[in-house]
């Protein structure tokens, strides 16, 4: 999937709309080719994600506060708080039908450039001043490209114009020449990508749909010139008017497949998106998800798998060592029932039937000859005795088995929903604590362990949200009063929400926003609609055998609602 031209050209629509004049009060390094800022702009933070990733270059605000990835401050990141930190971003330009976007700054050290190069393979991030590169994120040496490099001091050079035509030159004899270059059975769509700048695959083929009804089509089956000409000047048109209309295809799972900032007509499950952003959002998200983290993430989810593991092992041989309680029971009765016929059995019998009550079965109890009926008796009580002390640890044991394996899937999802160092640290720590040692990777930032979310709805309730088992203690034991509102989503492990209405009415609009927040930070976060369960506070407690296993609870009697995870935009620390 392309980062067209047309996406840029509506992406910087969009930031000249939202962010330009704002103040930047913060840059992290998200990964080592991303850079993230936060701008300060018309009474609200924005957060600003630009990548230079090979396979994902992009660049949009984001609906989360980005978080530090890197394990050390690159000198790219170091320069650019000295340059642009506390500046005000002062413009947002794209080179026409190019995918470079550059946002001018003006800050501490004067004017400065930050450059996105968003071409895959070729994508770049660059920090340049007075038309000098102060650095990339991405160095280009004169040995790895003698036509341009990209190095602190050196002249900043564009990338090359694409030797294509320029889309303002179109007219209706240049398309019969692309279409009579065209090899016979090329596709219309390629025909028109490789000849016409800004013109991407998923452009090329939302022309060809227009033009002809088929976005297939080849380039010699149009033999029709003038309803071509109509459609790609159509589809121009958002560009020159700088009017959007931001567009997500979605297939039938709900992933989303395909975007573009105007309508894709050719597809056949097309939504429309309020902003670019929130489309790109949609479309990177799912495959971006715990790419910054991943290799830290790793050891601790080999750790959790292994614990999980032998804890299911421990589990099972627990179970396998229970014998049914209907056996226990049934030693019980026949020696109850040969007390009650002790009068009618012979010494020398073998076994004798019964029934226990009248509406159950006969029983065949088998008989040692050699022993009296009340010594057979005796043996069927030692019997069942014997077997209630074998047994009698192993529910409880089995039920803090079933517990270990609830934490262990909690610390799993505190673990995948992290993003940042002293998260994923939480969950390593969390390990240790709880037996399962978990080495912690040398050299990452160092950072204060985060709080719980705290969240002011439209209405003016304030929602706290715990993110892993730390906060959920937090929010649940310490920071919840008994008549406050509990949400969590139904029957997954997930974050404790508590609305501090102290026992009065919640607004309905506030229980949604809350009830969102609880399916966001949960392992139902991919599901289209998740259950969440909202109580009061008071109904909420700790398993007794559970004191060593932070967030982990119990409540019934608790209400549903059924909602679409969402994080909130309006939330502060």
């Amino acid at each position: 999937m392309y980062f067209d031209a047309l996406t840029v050209a509506a992406v910087a629509d969009e930031l000249r709309a939202t962010v330009v004049g704002g103040r930047v009060q913060r840059i992290v390094e998200v990964d080592p080719l991303s850079l993230g800022l936060e701008i300060f702009a018309g009474g609200t933070r924005h957060y600003l994600l630009l990548s230079a990733d090979p396979r994902y270059p992009r660049v949009y605000l984001t609906d989360h506060k980005l978080r530090r990835g890197a394990e050390t401050s690159s000198p790219v990141l170091l320069l650019a708080r000295k340059y642009i930190h506390m500046g005000r971003l002062v413009a947002v330009d794209q080179p026409p039908f190019e995918r470079v976007l550059s946002l001018r700054f003006s800050g501490p050290e004067g004017e400065c450039e930050l450059l996105a190069e968003l071409m895959e393979r070729r994508a770049n991030i660059i920090l340049a001043q007075d038309g000098f590169v102060l650095d990339a994120v991405q160095r280009v040496s004169a040995e790895m490209n003698r036509y341009r490099t990209v190095m602190p001091n050196r002249p900043y050079v564009p990338p090359p114009p694409q030797a294509k035509l320029d889309p303002t030159d179109v007219t209706e004899y240049q398309l019969r020449r692309i279409l009579a270059e065209a090899p016979a059975r090329e596709p219309l769509w390629r025909a028109l990508v490789a000849r016409v700048t800004g013109v991407s695959p998923i452009l090329g083929r939302e022309i060809a749909f227009r033009a002809t009804g088929d976005a297939g089509a080849t380039a010699s089956s149009c033999s029709c010139i003038s309803p071509l000409l109509d459609a790609f000047e159509l589809a121009l048109i958002p560009y020159w008017e700088h009017r959007w209309q931001p567009t997500v295809q979605v297939d039938p799972t709900g992933s989303v497949t395909a975007f573009a900032p105007y309508p894709l007509t050719h597809m056949p499950s097309a939504e429309t998106t309020p902003t670019i952003s929130q489309a790109l959002v949609r479309f990177y998200r799912p495959l971006l998800d715990g790419d910054a983290y991943g290799t830290a993430k790793a050891p601790l989810q080999a750790v959790i798998r292994q614990a999980r593991s032998r804890v299911l092992g421990r589990r099972d041989a627990l179970t396998g060592q229970l014998p049914p309680a209907i056996d226990l029971e049934r030693m019980r009765q026949m020696g109850e029932l040969i007390l009650a016929y002790a009068s009618t059995i012979v010494r020398g019998q073998s076994e004798f039937r019964a029934q226990y009550a009248e509406e159950d079965e006969s029983l065949t109890i088998p008989l040692n000859p050699a022993l009296s009926p009340i010594a057979n008796a005796q043996h069927y009580f030692r019997e069942y005795e014997k077997g209630k002390r074998a047994t009698a640890g192993i529910p409880q044991l089995l039920a803090e088995a079933e517990l270990e394996l609830a934490y262990l899937d909690q610390l799993a999802t505190d673990l995948t929903l992290s993003n940042a160092w002293p998260e994923i640290d939480e969950v390593a720590a969390a390990l240790e604590s709880a037996g399962y040692p978990a080495t912690k990777p040398l050299g990452r930032p160092r950072g204060t362990a985060p709080g719980p979310l705290r969240v002011v709805s439209a209405d003016g309730l304030v929602i706290l949200v715990g993110r892993n088992s730390r906060q959920n203690n937090t929010v649940t034991r310490h920071r919840a009063g008994p008549h406050d509102l509990w949400l969590h989503a139904h029957g997954v492990p997930g974050g404790h929400v508590v609305i501090k209405n102290g026992g009065q009415p919640v607004p309905d609009g506030t229980l949604r926003q809350a009830a969102q927040l609880a399916a966001w930070y949960s392992a139902a976060r991919e599901e289209a609609e998740v259950q969440v369960d909202y109580i009061e506070r008071r109904h909420v407690r700790r398993p007794k055998s559970a004191r060593a296993l932070p967030g982990l609870v119990i409540y019934d009697g608790a209400k549903t609602v059924r909602v679409r995870p969402r994080a909130s935009h309006n939330t502060a620390r």
